[in-house]
């Protein structure tokens, strides 16, 4: 096999991969962007932004079972930056109009998941990460640890804590 053709089917392959990858994953990754902005629309852009970044870095995975997960670690980390940035950004600007939600998603937006999701977004950053990517994405504590960069022991623990303040917030909304 000569130089370009081995080129162009490694192009194809990282094409291929993110495609897949953007079918399955994007929807949640949407989601789960949203539980850590606030904000429907920068949620979609920095899910864009983060396919981008794996198109350019994909040649560089080895295993592509593990794709998700590293594309899932850079969502993270970009809502991290976007939030830092926001925080000084906000008290420059005027508030933002709020995105209307579709129908789908005010058909399944239901009182008691409006305040779970109120609850979650009490919670210190770390503990609010560990449960949505445990409750939301249905990660493993293993696959949270390797997301996160944090021992399996420390999302066990942030799992704990984040579930006992949900359950306390919670149960003083209806106690």
């Amino acid at each position: 096999m000569d130089r370009d053709s081995h080129a162009s089917e490694s192009t194809y392959d990282i094409d291929t991969l993110v495609a897949t990858l953007f079918t399955r994953e994007a929807k949640r990754l949407v989601g789960l962007a949203s539980f850590f902005t606030d904000d429907r629309t920068a949620a979609e852009d920095l899910v864009q932004e983060a396919f981008i970044r794996l198109a350019r870095t994909a040649h560089r995975i080895r295993d592509n079972d593990k794709a998700a997960a590293y594309l899932r670690s850079i969502v993270i980390n970009l809502a991290r930056d976007h939030n830092r940035r926001g925080l000084v950004s906000l008290r420059h600007r005027p508030p933002e109009a709020v995105d209307e939600p579709s129908a789908e998603e005010t058909a399944s937006m239901e009182e008691s998941r409006r305040e779970v999701v109120e609850a979650l977004r009490g919670l210190p950053h770390r503990q609010r990460e560990c449960l949505a990517l445990r409750y939301y994405l249905e990660l493993s504590v293993e696959e949270i640890a390797d997301a996160l960069g944090v021992s399996t022991n420390s999302v066990k623990t942030h799992l704990k804590r984040g579930l006992r303040g949900l359950a306390v917030v919670l149960e003083d909304t209806h106690g």
